[in-house]
């Protein structure tokens, strides 16, 4: 079910970014639109994981520097028939971690520091177990194509109020430009707004589909609970200094902290629901 929802979501995302350049370019500007999603995909598809990376800093993670991490990491890389992903460490005292890449081939996990000094064995190992679903059931190529496609409509309405600036008035008493003047502002306005919901709308469900998915592969889904209430914690006493909005989506918890109305517009699940369905399980 959760296959079918992210693929109607991101078929709907790919119809709002046609609609949005049909509006400002009629076809011309609808297969303008499209090519330049494809584009910005396979720029995604081939540095996305390079890209986030660098973004945090992220360095090699050595056997002897955290031999628990690798143990548990290729037990259940095993378990699952799927390579063993590279492994990397956040300079960074809160406790998070977060997988990319754009095939379980060329994957990649990275934990920060404070992940390691917190969690238990069995905390650590439904955290790793977590991202590594992410990593089998390509949850990484699937968010880095929602994130590109939502950027590409942002873009395209952002195209559009500075048409409305610079090329709205030429012509008020022709009642197309009026129209076209008013779908303009329409798109302006909801386009970013609609294509922001569809992309979370992706991310939470696809970080429900990897708790359940990391739980049953441990077999131990009070582990990962537990672990989710603590960094939940740690988040909230103190979120990561200069994370980037745009790849909040990519970490097991939002690394930013959220309060009042930001919470309906986050990137995960609420942790209390996901907590609920964790100990809920039955194996």
């Amino acid at each position: 079910m959760n296959v079918l929802r992210t693929g109607f979501l991101l078929a709907l995302l790919t119809v709002l970014l046609v609609f949005v350049g049909q509006v400002i370019g009629g076809a011309q500007g609808a297969t303008m639109a499209f090519a330049f999603a494809l584009l910005m995909n396979l720029g995604a598809y081939w540095f996305s994981d390079r890209i986030v990376l660098a973004m945090y800093r992220a360095k090699p993670l050595g056997e002897s520097e955290a031999p628990q991490v690798y143990r548990a990491v290729r037990e259940l890389a095993t378990r699952e028939r799927i390579p063993m992903p590279k492994l990397y460490q956040l300079p960074t005292a809160m406790p998070n971690a977060f997988a990319t890449g754009r095939s379980p081939k060329h994957a990649a996990v990275a934990v920060t520091s404070g992940l390691l000094e917190l969690m238990s064995e069995e905390e650590l190992k439904g955290v790793l177990a977590h991202e590594l679903s992410h990593v089998k059931n390509r949850d990484t190529l699937v968010m880095s194509i929602a994130a590109a496609v939502a950027g590409a409509i942002s873009m395209l309405a952002s195209w559009a109020r500075w048409g409305l600036m610079f090329g709205g008035r030429s012509d008020r008493r022709n009642s197309n430009a009026a129209v076209q003047l008013v779908a303009l502002l329409i798109i302006a306005i909801l386009a970013p707004i609609a294509a922001m919901l569809i992309q979370l709308a992706i991310s939470r469900t696809r970080e429900y589909g990897a708790d359940e998915t990391g739980a049953r592969l441990t077999g131990n889904p009070h582990g990962l609970a537990s672990a989710l209430e603590k960094l939940h914690a740690a988040v909230r006493a103190r979120p990561l200094q200069n994370a980037n909005p745009a790849t909040a989506h990519l970490f097991i918890v939002n690394p930013l902290r959220a309060d009042a109305i930001a919470k309906l517009f986050s990137t995960h699940p609420p942790i209390e629901e996901r907590v609920r369905r964790l100990r809920g399980m039955r194996l």
